[in-house]
């Protein structure tokens, strides 16, 4: 049987000759009147991939997300609605402004929003949506864009895990009012830290730049003045050059991701013991994280299967936990699907450089411990 000599990695960027010629030309060209071009240069190209009129880049998702917030006018007091499954990250902003995340559950085959319990949880304070693409899988969202317009409600939409993800041909994240995207080392494509805010409005985008730029209006035209307080979440130019190469090489970097991603579901094709990322007619899964959840009977211990696959030299992640399930919020066991989900399901290793035998190798470590159980 083999062994893993080397551990085998969650995940970490594909860093070809391109990223290193751009990020090269940075350090050495783009200072002085330079220093912004391939912030630019990024901002445009990520655009024209996602269709979206325009592009903000940003020093990290979490900072694109707080702007597109305050540029949609969620003001403190206002409730935000999000889904119980995901990261932190897209409820942070939230209570930085001071208003109100409201957590409904998600669906069980998608593990995304529910569109019904959006509408149950609606109130006079809600007023943003925001739909969030989990693991690289699509929200529904022709149901949450129809819900919203009947509210009167806006749409942010969290596309950080789902670059390249698309609903009924359009990409995710390009759908709602605005989305947003990460490029931390783990996901699709990489600058090692940033994100970008997408949208179609062009209200939303001159709003995001003046936050974004400590308060500063360039229309006022005058150095060092600022009308109002601001923030800054900047990508840099060093950062930018890396995102113009990955962004160059996303058909091939998804390609890769749906190769790893089929080869898993030809090891795990027990339907009745596992279930993964589903892809459903009329939608396009780049697959971000390879996530397989196990059926109850299983009855599985997850934290004895990290430790027996770290063991191997394996390395994996849990799928997220409820966010209402943690201490800096109040329990609400009512969205039982997230608070069934989560204990079964872990995510896999999915790194660019993964061959089908690293990939046979790690299916078999799983297989040999459920067998084991």
């Amino acid at each position: 049987m083999r062994v893993a000599t080397e551990k085998i990695p969650i995940t970490k960027p594909s860093i070809t000759a391109l990223e290193i010629e751009y990020v090269n030309d940075a350090v050495a060209n783009g200072w002085g009147s330079k220093c912004y071009d391939y912030i630019y240069r990024f901002e445009r190209e990520f655009a024209t991939y996602q269709n979206s009129k325009f592009a903000l880049a940003t020093s990290s998702c979490t900072g694109a997300i707080h702007l597109a917030l305050l540029a949609l006018g969620v003001k403190e007091g206002d409730e935000v609605i999000v889904p119980e499954i995901t990261w932190i990250a897209t409820v942070e902003p939230i209570l930085y402004i001071g208003a109100k995340p409201v957590f409904v559950d998600v669906l069980p085959n998608t593990w995304c929003i529910d569109p019904s319990k959006i509408e149950e949880a609606i109130s006079p304070k809600t007023k943003v949506i925001i739909p969030v693409h989990v693991y690289g899988n699509l929200c529904e969202m022709d149901a949450i864009m129809q819900i919203a317009t009947k509210n009167s409600l806006v749409v942010l939409e969290d596309a950080a895990e789902a670059l390249g993800s698309e609903y009924n041909g359009k990409k995710a994240g390009s759908i709602g009012d605005a989305g947003v995207f990460s490029f931390h080392g783990t996901k699709t494509i990489s600058s090692g830290e940033g994100g970008m805010l997408v949208t179609n409005r062009e209200d939303v985008l001159e709003r995001a730049k003046i936050l974004n730029d400590h308060g500063r209006n360039p229309k006022i035209g005058k150095m060092f003045w600022m009308g109002e307080y601001g923030y800054k979440y900047k990508i840099s130019n060093l950062q930018a050059a890396m995102g113009c190469a990955q962004i160059e090489r996303a058909h091939e970097l998804i390609e890769k991701k749906r190769l790893i991603f089929t080869w898993y579901k030809s090891q795990f094709n027990d339907t009745e013991k596992f279930s993964m990322n589903p892809e459903f007619k009329d939608t396009f899964n780049s697959y971000w994280m390879p996530t397989i959840v196990f059926s109850k009977d299983i009855n599985i211990n997850r934290e004895r299967l990290f430790e027996f696959l770290k063991q191997s030299n394996i390395d994996s992640r849990p799928f997220f936990y409820p966010l209402s399930s943690l201490p800096m919020f109040e329990s609400n066991r009512s969205n039982g699907v997230s608070y069934d989900i989560y204990e079964r399901a872990i995510n896999l290793p999915s790194f660019y450089d993964m061959k089908r035998e690293d990939v046979n190798f790690v299916s078999e470590k799983i297989l040999q411990f459920i067998t084991k159980s």
